[in-house]
């Protein structure tokens, strides 16, 4: 996954632990698959290896979530994520769940990689993926 394209887009389904006393998905649940998607994207960029050696952490600072419909037990979902923008220190990124063509919720987070000097400039970690992509594209050649 190329940093000019950074969207993940994950294919699920509403399990029995996803469930609230109303029989829906619980909405702490919907923050944890915005959690996996981002996961899917750190790896999927190289970003994860390079978290991993420079020992940069993720924090989501905020997050925002409306509930538009509920989620039902087994009922399939779509979850997309895509990193929007990035200033001099936070990164932001789109969540949108859909089912049956519809969006049951939308939200939107803001993070930060911390490494051992404070906040990792969002423009440091970007030329680090470029520069890690560029290099394994190379070697796979």
């Amino acid at each position: 996954m190329r940093v000019d394209a950074l969207t993940s887009t994950l294919e699920q389904r509403v399990l029995p632990n996803d469930l609230d006393l109303n029989l829906h998905m619980n909405n702490g649940r919907f923050l944890t698959v915005c959690d996996l998607s981002r996961v899917d994207l750190f790896i999927r960029t190289g970003l994860l290896a390079l978290m991993l050696k420079q020992k940069w952490a993720p924090i989501i600072v905020r997050h925002t979530m409306d509930y538009k419909k509920p989620l039902r037990p087994f009922q399939k979902y779509t979850v997309s994520m895509s990193i929007t923008r990035w200033d001099e220190k936070y990164f932001y990124a789109t969540h949108q769940f859909l089912s049956r063509g519809k969006v049951v919720a939308e939200g939107e987070s803001t993070a930060v990689l911390l490494g051992r000097e404070g906040v990792v400039p969002p423009e440091k970690v970007i030329e680090a993926v470029t520069a890690r992509q560029n290099r394994t594209a190379v070697e796979s050649h």
